[in-house]
């Protein structure tokens, strides 16, 4: 590496490259809600990219984790390098919104985006959240799923009822083109019952209604239930993102 490449701490998430008065490459670190330190660093040169790297990892307590694009062999291979290993990897789906509505159990309704109440809406996320808690945990989850309670707006959630009880809910976000299914969570005493394949059909019937083709969703991959779900769905794996973790 040239001799003139100076790494130097700017911020305290941020770290820049310099070549005599030039900034040459840019290292940034994002705190998530669960508590854990994701790194990125923009550089052309691998060189560049392996001294901010060297640096940012010398700053930083440990674990670190990064999310590269599992095609981007080049990146991939640059963290490896500095000791990252895969943690996991999630498949982003390609969801056509064309599949025919599975009726939901006797007794279970469908409650469009904008139609739940607020409040049972919010014991639903919270009961949600402790099953979180006792279970796989925050950093199992993706990133919609954040601890602690949240603002919770009703027009970006469609759920599943059985009288005053809500029992299950699909988030999504409104991206330009191509919604995203941020979440699909049924309790767990309601599992087993049918009720996420009916929420998620019925969802995705209102978006082909609004003129939507497809949606998209991240599924981590040893999650066999949502996998089976989506691919059932004929949903198609466009594309993966691989954490990778440096403990």
């Amino acid at each position: 590496m040239k001799s003139g490449h100076v790494v130097t701490r700017v911020a305290e998430q941020q770290w820049h490259a310099m070549e005599g008065d030039r900034v040459v490459g840019r290292g940034d670190t994002s705190r998530r809600t669960d508590g854990r330190t994701f790194l990125s660093v923009d550089a052309w040169h691998g060189t560049v990219f392996d001294r901010l790297a060297e640096a940012m990892l010398a700053d930083l307590p440990k674990p670190l984790y990064t999310l590269v694009d599992e095609t981007d062999l080049d990146l991939t291979s640059r963290w490896q390098r500095a000791g990252f290993t895969t943690w996991r990897r999630e498949w982003e789906y390609v969801v056509p919104t064309t599949s025919v509505p599975v009726p939901p159990p006797p007794g279970v309704t469908m409650l469009t985006f904008g139609e739940a109440e607020h409040d049972p809406l919010r014991e639903l996320d919270l009961v949600i959240r402790a099953e979180v808690e006792a279970g796989p945990g925050w950093h199992e989850m993706p990133a919609e799923v954040l601890p602690g309670p949240v603002p919770l707006d009703p027009s970006k959630y469609a759920v599943a009822a059985q009288g005053d009880a809500y029992l299950g809910l699909v988030r999504l976000g409104p991206v330009p083109r191509r919604p995203r299914i941020g979440l699909v969570a049924v309790r767990s005493d309601a599992r087993r019952r049918g009720i996420a394949r009916a929420l998620l059909t019925h969802v995705l019937a209102a978006l082909h209604r609004d003129g939507v083709e497809s949606a998209s969703a991240e599924v981590k991959e040893s999650n066999e239930a949502a996998l089976r779900l989506f691919e059932g769905l004929s949903a198609r794996r466009a594309s993966s993102n691989l954490e990778l973790v440096l403990r």
